[in-house]
């Protein structure tokens, strides 16, 4: 029986991006069993993948900061024991960063990765025993499932799927808004969300994952009579996802994964390009705006049509 581990850790939007690669090798290789290696806050979307056998946390970012604690140390050892508890046909790190090909090399097994032009690291491509070239303009969903296809040999099916599954919450009727991201350049002016909000004239539901985000979320809910949740795990967003109306979002890791589960979704885009991290491959998504030409509300209401 052929096993695989797919080595991508972070981040939230990057872990979604990997998912139809996984797909993809589980249609192509029937019977194939499939491990995952990811930072322990994203493994919640590598456990909803359907057709991952085992996920195995990886804390890097914790530990790092705690590395004289031995609790850490043992915690690693588990990890690592955890790891070698299999031998794998095939190691694929589609991260192909340093990091990633550092924890990708504890595991047994051939390791495939990016070449030196390809990665965006190129000394991870150090780290592996077979490199493979994958054009840097294809969006990501692409990449990695170029790499996985080029990695384990067979050719790409036409169609996409993300293969995610998750528990609805009971249907709210609500969008929900999605006004945090990693980056300030990727904002977009609270005036707008409140503009929109009064446009749709249903009831909207603001997550949040910072302190800041939730100041920013409540400012908008103050203005327009929304809901501010709770913090809420992953596993629960997507729940509150698939429950809803739909969902309007920034570039962040939880547009990409509402897009993923079918919700209809449209991602907002100020300071990224859609092109290369746009919302791809879901049938129910779209996208809006550009890098350096925030959209204008009007704009983002003809996509939700």
């Amino acid at each position: 029986m052929t096993t695989i581990l797919f080595v991508k850790t972070s981040s939230l939007g990057d872990v979604v991006h990997n998912c139809p690669a996984v797909s993809d090798v589980a249609r192509a290789l029937p019977g194939v069993q499939i491990d995952w290696m990811v930072e322990e806050p994203f493994a919640g979307i590598a456990r909803m993948h359907r057709a991952v056998r085992r996920v195995i946390p990886v804390a890097w970012r914790r530990w790092r900061a705690a590395l004289w604690r031995p609790s850490v140390w043992s915690e690693i050892g588990a990890w690592r024991r955890a790891l070698r508890a299999e031998r794998y046909d095939a190691v694929v790190d589609t991260q192909s960063l340093v990091k990633s090909a550092f924890l990708g090399a504890a595991a047994t097994g051939t390791r495939h990765g990016l070449d030196r032009a390809s990665a965006r690291e190129p000394l991870a491509a150090l780290f592996y025993d077979r490199r493979h070239a994958v054009p840097r303009a294809l969006h990501a969903v692409e990449r990695n499932r170029r790499l996985a296809a080029a990695s384990l040999g067979f050719s790409l099916p036409e169609s996409l799927d993300y293969g995610l599954a998750a528990a609805a919450a009971p249907a709210s009727g609500a969008v929900i808004l999605l006004t945090m991201t990693s980056r300030d350049d990727k904002l977009w002016p609270e005036e707008r969300w409140i503009e929109l909000a009064r446009a749709l004239g249903l009831p909207v539901i603001l997550p949040w994952g910072s302190e800041a985000e939730r100041a920013r979320a409540q400012r908008i809910a103050a203005a327009v009579a929304g809901k501010v949740p709770a913090r809420l795990p992953i596993e629960a967003l997507a729940g509150l996802f698939l429950a809803a109306r739909s969902v309007v979002g920034l570039d962040t890791g939880l547009t990409h994964l509402a897009a993923a589960l079918g919700v209809p979704t449209v991602g907002i885009y100020c300071g990224s390009d859609p092109a290369l991290t746009g919302l791809y491959g879901a049938p129910r998504a779209k996208n809006a705006g550009a890098a350096g030409r925030a959209p204008a509300v009007a704009e983002v209401l003809e996509r939700l049509k």
